[in-house]
């Protein structure tokens, strides 16, 4: 996993270090105090999904098929606001029914900034540090949450260290920590607004995905190409890599999609 990051993720040193040292760590306890709970925050096609299912298919045979891992999506799984105690209901039956069949099992949430607010409180008696939970033994569990919710705070204050004459290679993680903390609790729109998971300090790792730079969009096309099959030619790279808007409006430094529309584009120039 780690070598498979090193090579594949582009442009975020701070994912690297965070998530391999929270599954070593969490792997190599025999008798962890509680499960490892993870939360990826960023903007668009920084690589979110990309490192958790990659995270998936290296502790799961048979990856995001394996019946040991649990996908959420708001919007498929828990569409209607008005429902929402009943979602509260068969989502904690569902995690405890898995969690009784395999104590092991990986749990995924999407889209985290567009879950209804109070709804995933719900799972707080799964993430803390107990022994048995209904029955349970849920300590060796994996939970990872996904949200685009802090990554305007993120890009923010990437922008400002860069006007500083600071590179993002010197962001820390304790430069973005609180921001996001307070973006994702804060918000009325966000999943974990006023949640007790945050307040609690239920997650063990906060994940910031850092906006990319022309440079890193660039690494993402030859990728693509050569997962396409197809040539690597330097003026399609480049001719991909400007197709893609930037910001901020002046100095266009960041790609405003990350990575995510490069495969898509590659057609247009072949």
């Amino acid at each position: 996993l780690e070598c498979d990051l090193a090579m594949n993720l582009v442009g975020q040193p701070l994912v690297r270090q965070q998530v391999v040292k929270g599954v070593r760590e969490f792997l190599e306890n025999q008798n962890p105090v509680k499960p490892l709970v993870m939360s990826f925050h960023g903007s668009t096609g920084t690589g979110k999904t990309y490192v958790s299912s990659m995270l998936i298919r290296y502790l799961f045979q048979g990856g995001l098929e394996s019946p040991y891992v649990h996908q959420f999506s708001p919007i498929v799984h828990f569409p209607h606001a008005e429902q929402i105690e009943q979602y509260k209901e068969s989502l904690k039956r569902w995690i405890q029914g898995n969690l009784t069949n395999c104590g092991r099992s990986a749990f995924l949430f999407d889209e985290m900034d567009k879950m209804h607010p109070g709804l995933i409180d719900v799972i707080m008696p799964f993430l803390g540090p107990s022994w048995v939970v209904y029955g349970t033994n849920y300590r060796k569990a994996i939970f990872i949450f996904i949200s685009n919710a802090g990554g305007e705070q993120i890009n923010e204050m990437t922008l400002a260290l860069w006007r500083a004459h600071k590179d993002r290679e010197e962001i820390s993680l304790q430069d973005l920590e609180l921001a996001i903390s307070q973006a994702v609790f804060e918000n009325p729109q966000s999943g974990f607004w006023k949640s007790g998971i945050i307040n609690e300090h239920l997650i063990d790792f906060v994940v910031p995905f850092l906006p990319l730079k022309r440079h890193h969009v660039k690494q993402c096309v030859v990728s693509e190409l050569i997962q396409q099959g197809l040539e690597v030619r330097p003026d399609v790279v480049q001719e991909v890599a400007d197709s893609i808007p930037y910001f901020p409006e002046e100095e266009k430094m960041f790609s405003s999609t990350g990575c995510k529309t490069v495969a898509s584009r590659i057609s247009f120039f072949f």
